[in-house]
C-alpha cells in the first residue's frame, strides 16, 4: 500500500483521538501505520532531500490542520486530545475530512491566512501559469516557512517561564550577543530589578550591555509595560534594551519607543519565531534543495 497523503490521514487521526484520551505523536505514527498496513520500509521511507520519514511529515501536517480547525487540541510538543467540536464532527460520520471540509470553520480559514496572504503577495508579481520552477519552489518554501513560524509560536507559548528564558539566551547568543552561553546564562535572570529580567553583553568583548525584558504573555503588551521598562533602563543608566514577548505590542507601545531617548527594540511573538528560524533555534533542517543552472562561462571557449 502506498503511503497515504496528509489529507487522507485527517479522519483516521481524529478517530484515533475519539476516546477523549491524550495521545502522543509517536503513538499516532505507530497506530496509523498499522491501520494503513504500511511495511517497515514504507513507514521509515524518507524523501531524497530529508531524513524525516515521509509518513511522519504527512502526519504532522494532518495534525496541524485538525488543530487549526479546533478539532484537536495539540499544544506544542505535548500530547494531543480531541475537542468538543472534533467529537461533534465524528458524530456526523463524515466520509472524509480534508482541507475543503475544514474550511467550514472560521478558525481554520484564519489558520490558513498566512498562506492566503503569501499567495496574494506573489500573485501581483508572478502569474501562476507563467511561474518558472524556481519561482514556484521559492513560493512553496515561503509558505512552509510561515507555517513553521506559526507552529513554532504555539510551542513557545506552551513552554515554562524558565525554559522561555533559556530560549531567549540561546537566540541572543546565536545572534552574536552575550559572549558565550555561560556568560549569557549568568547574565539573564540575575537582575529582576524594576522591570529588568536580565543583562547581556552587546558583543563578545562586553563593550556595552543590553538590558532584557522577556515575557511569555498571551495578552497585548501596552504602553504602560514599556514605560516601566524604560524607567528601569533610566534607573540603571542604561541606553539599550530589548523587550521580547510571545504576544504582540499595542500601537501606543510601538509609537512610544520611537519618542524616547533610550533605544528599545520590541520583538513580538511572530518576529521572535522568524528570528528563531533564521538562527536555527527550536527548528531542524529536514530537507535541503540545491538549484543549479548550466554555467555558460564554462563553455565559452568550446
Amino acid at each position: 500500500m502506498a503511503i497515504p497523503d496528509y489529507q487522507s490521514l485527517m479522519l483516521p487521526l481524529l478517530r484515533l483521538a475519539a476516546d477523549e484520551q491524550e495521545h502522543t505523536f509517536r503513538e499516532a505514527v505507530d497506530l496509523l501505520a498499522t491501520e494503513f498496513q504500511l511495511s517497515d520500509e514504507e513507514k521509515s521511507a524518507a524523501s531524497r532531500q530529508g531524513r524525516q520519514p515521509i509518513f511522519n511529515k504527512r502526519l504532522v501536517w494532518a495534525k496541524s490542520f485538525l488543530a487549526g480547525a479546533h478539532l484537536l487540541h495539540a499544544p506544542g510538543g505535548k500530547p494531543f486530545v480531541i475537542t468538543q467540536r472534533g467529537t461533534e464532527v465524528l458524530a456526523e460520520n463524515p466520509a472524509r475530512i480534508d482541507k475543503r471540509f475544514l474550511e467550514q470553520f472560521p478558525e481554520f480559514v484564519q489558520f490558513l491566512m498566512p498562506d492566503k496572504m503569501l499567495q496574494s503577495e506573489m500573485r501581483s508579481e508572478i502569474n501562476a501559469d507563467s511561474a518558472t520552477p524556481e519561482e514556484a519552489l521559492e513560493k512553496n518554501c515561503l509558505t512552509i516557512r510561515r507555517r513553521t513560524a506559526s507552529e513554532l509560536l504555539e510551542h513557545v507559548k506552551a513552554v515554562s517561564p524558565s525554559f522561555f528564558e533559556r530560549l531567549v539566551v540561546d537566540l541572543l547568543v546565536s545572534m552574536g550577543y552575550g559572549g558565550s552561553l555561560v556568560d549569557a546564562g549568568q547574565a539573564m535572570g540575575t537582575s529582576g530589578d524594576g522591570g529588568i529580567d536580565g543583562i547581556i553583553k552587546e558583543d563578545k568583548l562586553g563593550l556595552d550591555a543590553v538590558y532584557i525584558q522577556a515575557k511569555r504573555w498571551d495578552g497585548t503588551v501596552g504602553r504602560p509595560e514599556i514605560q516601566k521598562f524604560a524607567g528601569a533602563l533610566q534607573g540603571a543608566r542604561a541606553r539599550k534594551g530589548v523587550f521580547i514577548t510571545t504576544s504582540t505590542f499595542s500601537k501606543d507601545a510601538e509609537e512610544y519607543v520611537t519618542k524616547i531617548e533610550s533605544k528599545i527594540v520590541l520583538i513580538d511573538g511572530p518576529r521572535l519565531c522568524e528570528l528563531m528560524i533564521d538562527h536555527g533555534i527550536g527548528v531542524a533542517t529536514v530537507a535541503s534543495y540545491e538549484v543549479k543552472r548550466v554555467d555558460s562561462d564554462y563553455f565559452s571557449d568550446a
